[in-house]
């Protein structure tokens, strides 16, 4: 899967995640989760995860988006997995950041919203 960067669906996917459009961004990446096998599907679960945490954070749920925060970090902090040709490194630091705000009960929007980029 070394070519997955340029699928055009994980693009869009990555397209949406950078917009903040966190719901459609959800959809499009649950839609590539569903026919990627081990250890892409872990991946895309995590990008997921943070997604969905990031539209509880929207929507006021504070509990839920630690909860996803977490279990997202963790899993793209998980040995083996793909990086899909992102920078994985980066994305975890910027999500353990945002986890660490909310968590200290500070303002999340001081921290940098999660982003995907290609890696280097």
């Amino acid at each position: 899967m070394t070519d997955f960067i340029n699928d055009s669906r994980f693009q869009r996917a990555t397209e949406l995640f950078n917009k903040s459009d966190w719901y459609r961004a959800h959809d499009a990446l649950e839609e590539l989760w569903h026919e990627l096998g081990y250890p892409e599907r872990l991946t895309i679960q995590g990008l997921l995860q943070v997604a969905v945490a990031e539209l509880h954070l929207e929507r006021g749920n504070i509990k839920g988006s630690v909860i996803l925060l977490g279990e997202g970090l963790g899993r793209l902090k998980s040995a083996g997995i793909s990086d899909l040709g992102i920078d994985l490194d980066k994305l975890c630091k910027s999500v353990a950041k945002r986890l660490e705000q909310i968590q200290r009960g500070c303002n999340p929007d001081i921290s940098t919203v999660p982003f995907i980029q290609k890696r280097q």
